[in-house]
């Protein structure tokens, strides 16, 4: 089994976790973190057929939990699944070519100022739906290759994205055109040909964006296009994310890698899967109790880290 994606719940109290059979598992954050918690408190309460392909994403907003695979993105409402009626709420397919085209949706974005969600994926296309009326608003192009990673930039509003084509490409949303271009591996100190040109995954904090994958892990300042950090990691990595004062990041090999903005790595906390392909940090208000960071990736565990320094347990698909 693969885990390729994780969503919090909005209460904070649930983790869904998406698997390479397009089935999704609901596990009780409150249950599994509590001081009676037994073995089945470690299992989903809930799993569902969600696609008929694997679930490369989700996310989650106050009511719906959305999940994408392949060719379609699906709405579900958190109320009906923790009463276990998992009944899709809708269906949608991004207006693609031709019919014929069936590409992976790899990626999903809230852009909660719009209320809308970016897709992306195998069509290297970003299309922007508006979520009141379920409709697609827009189209963006510029990759030349299929689409791995988005992350946004809440003031703006603009989107990052990073693909198969080595490119990161900088979205104005509301002009609909893109602004800037970083093409990672062109530049001599992040380039590994070896390893390929390709980003798979990117996250941003204000002026500044981490990325990585087939390139090195580097820290960027997106004003001036001008890489600042090269994080000394030679595995690809396939999730990052900015941490209060640190870069949490994972991909190759069982770790969560812990770095500090000058590039010193403070710490690698094992997990008990070979490889990681996603991170998530439940950071709701509403569940400070669940303040947990989980990983997951190709295993059927989803490890659970109640502090950064190590691994409490595990959740078992």
């Amino acid at each position: 089994m693969t885990i390729f994606s994780q969503s919090v719940s909005p209460c904070g109290k649930f983790l869904a976790s998406g698997n390479n059979y397009g089935q999704i598992a609901i596990f009780s954050l409150s249950a599994a973190l509590s001081s009676e918690a037994k073995e089945e408190s470690k299992k989903p309460i809930v799993t569902f057929q969600a696609h008929d392909g694997p679930v490369y994403s989700m996310v989650s907003t106050d009511r719906h939990l959305f999940s994408a695979g392949d060719g379609e993105v699906k709405a579900w409402l958190w109320v009906e699944i923790l009463k276990k009626g998992c009944k899709e709420l809708w269906r949608r397919q991004p207006p693609y070519r031709t019919s014929l085209e069936v590409p992976e949706i790899n990626a999903l974005l809230l852009v909660p100022k719009e209320n809308s969600l970016i897709l992306a994926g195998g069509d290297c296309q970003l299309h922007t739906m508006d979520l009141e009326t379920g409709t697609f608003t827009q189209a963006l192009r510029g990759h030349t290759d299929y689409i791995h990673c988005l992350a946004l930039r809440e003031r703006n509003p603009e989107v990052l994205s990073g693909g198969e084509d080595g490119a990161v490409r900088l979205w104005d949303l509301r002009m609909a055109k893109e602004v800037q271009t970083i093409e990672v591996y062109k530049h001599e100190e992040c380039s590994r040909p070896h390893n390929g040109r390709w980003i798979g995954c990117l996250a941003t904090d204000s002026d500044w964006m981490v990325c990585g994958g087939g390139p090195a892990l580097t820290l960027w300042h997106l004003r001036s296009s001008t890489p600042t950090t090269i994080f000394p990691m030679w595995a690809p990595q396939k999730h990052v994310t900015f941490y209060q004062d640190l870069i949490l990041s994972a991909g190759q090999g069982p770790c969560v890698n812990q770095w500090q903005l000058s590039g010193e790595l403070k710490a690698q906390v094992p997990g008990s899967s070979p490889g990681l392909l996603s991170l998530s940090l439940n950071q709701q208000p509403a569940a400070p109790e669940c303040k947990v960071l989980t990983a997951a990736g190709s295993s059927c565990r989803v490890d659970v880290f109640t502090n950064l320094g190590y691994r409490a347990f595990s959740l078992s698909f």
